[in-house]
């Protein structure tokens, strides 16, 4: 996880008082934060629009819009709604904070306020905020991690079922069809035997490569274990599948891995299976599948059997 850095953030400090956004300003610049100072309410939404803080400072009593209703018009635009709120307010002003905080404000200062604790409160908000977003971006990082292959970069086995079974209960229900392919490698043992499995690994890269660059955008293709691959077609026939099929096999096989001093081609079979509405879950289709890979592998490799 990064270090917490003021350079890191961007506050918005809103207030028409001209000597409070002289003193914000320079007290916070010199703590080393960015900002940006407003002098109307008028002004934030439109600056908003363009540029998202990471903190706000908001005076509490403004002409025209005040401190509240523009902390409403903020907080239910979806965008804007993680940005954190200090509200800055006189102490005769306290019977509005009960409103500020249910309007979505995390804190509030009194006027006039002191230094110290102003910076504190804006730094309690700031790190709160950063370690939130921080464990949000690796959350992602993980969620990504579950679902792809680490060699290859695209979808893993868990994550392809996981989708396949719901795209096959909507071909269910909605009489759609699907295909899939499941491809192999041919003498992909004499591979690793002959180069080692480090070429071995730079082989399964290029086929995943070349699988990926033959498919539309909402086909899904995942490493299926070793050397094997499985590919969802979306809305596709038998002869879309073949063709999808033969795009691969003919890529592949005209394909060349030029790796240090050696130049490697290979080739896949590929065994298609075509969704059956008789079919009671995601697996019948797969092992159908399956045994169309096992003919092609019988029948001399390098083709395409259903």
């Amino acid at each position: 996880m990064a270090n917490y850095n003021p350079k890191n953030f961007l506050i918005l400090a809103v207030d028409d008082n001209s000597i409070n956004r002289i003193l914000l300003e320079k007290l916070l610049k010199k703590e080393g934060y960015k900002m940006t100072i407003l002098s109307s309410s008028e002004e934030v939404i439109p600056y908003l629009n363009k540029v998202t803080p990471d903190l706000i400072l908001l005076d509490l009593m403004m002409p025209n819009i005040n401190g509240l209703e523009l902390c409403e018009s903020i907080k239910i635009n979806p965008n804007l709604q993680e940005i954190p709120i200090i509200f800055i307010t006189a102490s005769d002003e306290k019977k509005d904070l009960l409103k500020a905080f249910d309007l979505g404000a995390v804190d509030y200062i009194t006027k006039p306020f002191h230094n110290q604790e102003l910076l504190a409160r804006v730094k309690n908000h700031l790190e709160l905020k950063f370690t939130r977003d921080e464990l949000r971006k690796a959350l992602i990082e993980l969620e990504k991690l579950a679902k792809t292959d680490e060699l290859t970069g695209i979808s893993n086995r868990r994550h392809f079922i996981a989708l396949a079974q719901r795209e096959f209960n909507l071909a269910k229900r909605q009489k759609r069809d699907f295909s899939l392919l499941i491809l192999d490698i041919d003498y992909f043992k004499k591979i690793n035997d002959t180069y080692g499995h480090p070429i071995g690994d730079k082989v399964i890269q290029f086929v995943a490569r070349k699988c990926v660059d033959c498919l539309r955008q909402e086909d899904l293709c995942a490493r299926w274990g070793g050397e094997e691959f499985i590919v969802f077609l979306s809305e596709t026939t038998l002869e879309g599948a073949i063709m999808a099929a033969d795009r691969i096999r003919i890529s592949i096989e005209n394909g060349t891995i030029e790796i240090e001093d050696y130049k490697i081609s290979v080739t896949v079979s590929i065994g298609i299976s075509v969704y059956n509405p008789d079919d009671a879950n995601v697996n019948q289709t797969i092992s159908r599948g399956d045994m169309a890979l096992y003919r092609a592998k019988n029948n001399g490799r390098n083709r395409v059997e259903n």
